[in-house]
């Protein structure tokens, strides 16, 4: 089984470039197969959740070419087939769950495996079945899968525009809810929609297709049904989490290091934490962020996770790990996802002083961390594992990285061309 092998202790210095965002790329796949020609992505990560969503599309008739050179995705959706995404593709990934919205718009009905993902908590999808059960759309959950219908219709009848509230913001929700209404007959309003940077992205490229969205990236998103989307060539956005988790890495361990095509607007909250907490943190122009050690003592912080605009959760193992080496107690709240301080045993093993209260974490800050070998328990904590080896004295493993392959493309290349000592060995 493969591990990430780092010797700690290295300078980080340089210039590193963030790839095309895993929670938009996955969507954009998704949300291809509505169009009646050829779409053509760009700035689409070599990830394994890229691999597993082409792979579902493939399986009801989409031709898909692939460009990992180019970092291009050329989609031809125009002999799709079938309704159905399979088990053994769809528990591999949560995200799988969103050509439901697609499909249930295009055909009228789908059937979807129960999605899986990382184990970081309860993450149901009744909001997005309320959604569609809004638009006219009866769902059944039985055998371990979903099948959504439009009621009393046959094969191709259209969902109907509706007022949908949701109880929380949940990007997903939000994603898949305007996807199927962008194909529905009439107008549908999402309120208390998620804002992330992921919903503006999809929100404009289902309008590059000819969709009429109007809110994107507020919490109400008003969406005018139309008759068919066509065709386009789009890019996507920067990956926020990834650029997020450089500027931490080099807050750990950096010289001065510049992430381009790290977008401040969608990390302000991030941003703006660490700089509370004393890092050396500035931007230049709109998409370049520069971390510089300029021997400022780090102080200790409160961190409360929120949906967009809000702390990310996605950010929060990352951060934790910054903060187990700041002097003084830092407490964080996670409000997001119950499970996700799992990784909090594997950081205390490497010599942090953590302790879990509820969904809170109170950190006392230590000196240093030691190398040892630990797991990485999920995309994010296998993150946060990788940057606490580059902070920490010695020699670290990092078991399971799997989870970390998922969602960052070339992590330990990037990391090494800043100086990291890094590298993958069975």
């Amino acid at each position: 089984m493969e591990k990430f092998i780092i010797n700690g202790g290295k300078t980080l210095s340089g210039s590193v470039r963030v790839s095309g965002a895993k929670n938009s790329a996955l969507k954009l796949i998704a949300a291809s197969i509505m169009a009646d020609s050829r779409i053509t992505l760009k700035n689409v990560p070599k990830i394994e959740d890229v691999a597993t969503m082409v792979e579902v599309i493939k399986t009801l008739g989409v031709k898909v070419d692939v460009d990992n050179k180019k970092s291009i995705l050329e989609i031809d959706p125009r002999n799709i087939k079938g309704c159905e995404a399979p088990y053994e593709l769809v528990r591999k990934m949560r995200a799988s769950v969103l050509v439901a919205g697609p499909l249930l718009s295009k055909f009228g009905s789908v059937k979807l495996a129960i999605p899986g993902g990382c184990n970081i908590g309860s993450r149901g999808i009744d909001l997005h079945l309320k959604g569609f059960e809004a638009m006219g759309a009866e769902n059944v959950v039985e055998h371990g899968y979903i099948y959504c219908r439009v009621k009393g219709g046959k094969t191709g009848s259209r969902l109907i525009g509706s007022d949908i509230n949701l109880d929380f913001p949940s990007r997903g929700a939000t994603e898949n809810i305007m996807m199927a209404a962008v194909l529905a007959k009439g107008k549908t309003v999402i309120n208390n929609a998620a804002q992330e940077p992921e919903i503006v992205d999809l929100a404009n490229f289902l309008i590059s297709m000819g969709a009429e969205i109007q809110g994107g990236g507020t919490n109400c998103i008003t969406i005018n049904g139309v008759k068919k989307l066509h065709g386009t060539s789009y890019s996507v956005t920067p990956d926020s989490i990834e650029a997020g988790t450089f500027i931490t890495a080099a807050s750990l361990c950096g010289g001065t290091v510049e992430i381009e095509d790290a977008i401040w607007k969608n990390l302000e909250m991030f941003c703006l934490k660490l700089k509370e907490a004393g890092v050396d943190i500035d931007t230049i122009g709109e998409n370049k962020i520069v971390v510089s050690n300029s021997g400022n003592k780090l102080n200790p912080v409160c961190i409360s996770t929120l949906p967009y605009p809000g702390f990310p959760t996605d950010l929060q193992p990352i951060a934790v790990v910054l903060l187990s080496v700041v002097p003084g107690i830092s407490v964080v709240t996670e409000n997001v996802f119950e499970n996700r301080f799992m990784y909090v045993d594997e950081l205390n093993r490497m010599g942090a002083n953590i302790k879990i209260d509820g969904h809170h974490a109170v950190i006392n800050g230590t000196e240093k961390l030691s190398g040892a070998p630990v797991r990485a328990f999920d995309l994010r904590a296998g993150a946060a594992m990788i940057l606490a080896g580059l902070a920490a004295e010695g020699v670290t493993e990092v078991s399971d990285i799997y989870h970390v392959k998922r969602g960052y493309e070339n992590f330990e290349e990037k990391l090494t061309s800043i100086g990291a000592d890094i590298k993958i060995a069975n």
